[in-house]
């Protein structure tokens, strides 16, 4: 089973519902999640690295409070470019990825280029100067 298979001869209704505990808790024991859907822990744990070799799970990741961080003030930015070429946008996506404010780009069909999401504690701490060029 390579990352290359038809995901659907993987995702049978137990495998969907391995996702979904998983999504909602990725640290839950093995143990529990058999429990959860109806299996022993060593049918869970086969289906749990075949689903990470077919790379429907790709990582593990914890989820951090923007507020208990202190980073209440969201912006979302439109930027628009003045060229799209390939080239352009790479750099861009270099240069956004070394600005530890922004949480989320996206890049937009319509009026503007990207859409980003930056997070600061408030507003004097937004990093207003890097947008500008």
């Amino acid at each position: 089973m390579g990352p290359m298979m038809d995901v659907t001869d993987i995702l049978d209704p137990i495998n969907r519902r391995i996702l979904a505990e998983l999504v909602a808790n990725a640290r839950i024991p093995v143990t529990e999640l058999a429990r959860k859907v109806g299996l022993s822990k060593t049918p869970v744990a086969l289906r749990i690295r075949q689903l990470e070799e077919a790379g429907l799970i790709t990582g593990y990741r914890a989820i951090l409070s923007p507020v208990r961080l202190g980073l209440t003030h969201v912006t979302y930015v439109e930027m628009r470019l003045s060229d799209t070429r390939h080239k352009a946008l790479e750099s861009f996506n270099a240069a956004i990825r070394l600005i530890p404010e922004v949480e989320e780009c996206y890049m937009i069909a319509g009026g503007f280029d990207y859409l980003l999401k930056v997070r600061s504690r408030d507003m004097a701490d937004y990093p207003m100067s890097r947008w500008r060029r």
